[in-house]
């Protein structure tokens, strides 16, 4: 069984951390983001995951490689030229299954695939979005289905209407002959041009129930971290309750302070009298003797300085902490 996952986005809302890393491979607690998909969909009887990628995709395969030991094979391919979600799915056609999933590569979620899967068979769809119910649809566009999971009509977020409703979570089962369809070459939105395209026309959905996260602002990637610490999502993870993760090999002094919540990578060092709390230190950080970090993620590489206050800020990669002082 084989998965399209769409990571050729550049990450902007979480920079400065996706300058030189692509948010795919950016660690999250306790390895690369795009692990916890790959493992998602491993459990739902996906054995090769095809990775659309367009920013950085060597950086991206350095550190995901293969695939984990016993989890879906990886397979990249390259797009040259911005294509949008379905210009980039119909770009992969020649190396899709006759029925497949496809997804957004910000989607961190353990919802049903196997449910999804299974509707889309027994309707003879051509697609089927899996839907994520939120209280608050503000941020989102709408989706109204009938009883039987018939797509009756979209809502764009600024169509005026909020409130609890249905959104679409990034994840579906295609038809290869509905995406040739499209016209190769073209950018062409999944979302805006494509589903509305075929609705009416054997376009199916299905609330999903579970964990699901649009994970690509800072806001998110904390709250994605002390969800997984916590237990909130499924995951291999091992979580602890009190929202701490420190790596076997960092170094924390013992007069150091960590938490109550805390992600501590490998590499890092943490000094004596230093405090660090609702933060995340990335691999191979340092926190200088006295240094206060809060509500921050220290990317990797960055020093911050002995006495420093570092506060509600995101440093990328080998920036130089002592510079940034609340």
């Amino acid at each position: 069984m084989q998965a399209l996952v769409l990571v050729g986005g550049r990450g902007t809302r979480l920079r400065p951390l996706t300058y030189e890393t692509p948010k795919p491979a950016l660690t999250l607690v306790d390895r690369p983001f795009l692990n916890y998909m790959t493992e998602w969909l491993g459990s739902h009887g996906v054995d090769e995951v095809i990775l659309a990628c367009g920013f950085l995709p060597d950086e991206m395969k350095s550190v995901l490689g293969d695939g984990e030991p016993g989890g879906p094979r990886l397979k990249y391919l390259v797009e040259e030229d911005t294509l949008g979600t379905a210009g980039a799915i119909r770009f992969a056609l020649d190396h899709l299954d006759e029925r497949f999933f496809a997804l957004n590569g910000d989607v961190l979620a353990d919802l049903d695939l196997t449910a999804l899967w299974k509707q889309h068979e027994e309707t003879g769809a051509r697609a089927t979005l899996g839907l994520y119910r939120v209280e608050d649809s503000s941020s989102y566009g709408l989706v109204d289905i009938d009883d039987e999971g018939k797509v009756l009509r979209f809502s764009e977020k600024d169509s005026g209407r909020t409130g609890p409703g249905l959104i679409n979570a990034g994840t579906y089962v295609l038809e290869r002959e509905a995406i040739a369809e499209v016209e190769p070459g073209r950018e062409v939105s999944i979302e805006r041009e494509f589903y509305p395209s075929i609705t009416g026309k054997g376009l199916f959905a299905r609330q999903l129930d579970g964990y699901w996260m649009d994970f690509g602002t800072p806001e998110r990637y904390f709250e994605a971290s002390w969800d997984i610490l916590q237990g909130r999502i499924h995951t291999e993870v091992k979580t602890n309750s009190d929202g701490v993760h420190i790596s076997p090999d960092a170094e924390i002094d013992p007069n150091a302070t960590i938490g109550p919540r805390a992600v501590i990578g490998p590499g890092v060092k943490v000094g004596p009298g230093a405090k660090v709390n609702g933060s995340v230190l990335l691999e191979g950080s340092e926190v200088g003797e006295g240094a206060e970090v809060e509500g921050s993620i220290i990317g990797p590489g960055v020093k911050v300085a002995a006495g420093d206050t570092v506060g509600d800020e995101v440093l990328g990669k080998n920036e130089i902490g002592e510079v940034v002082n609340a």
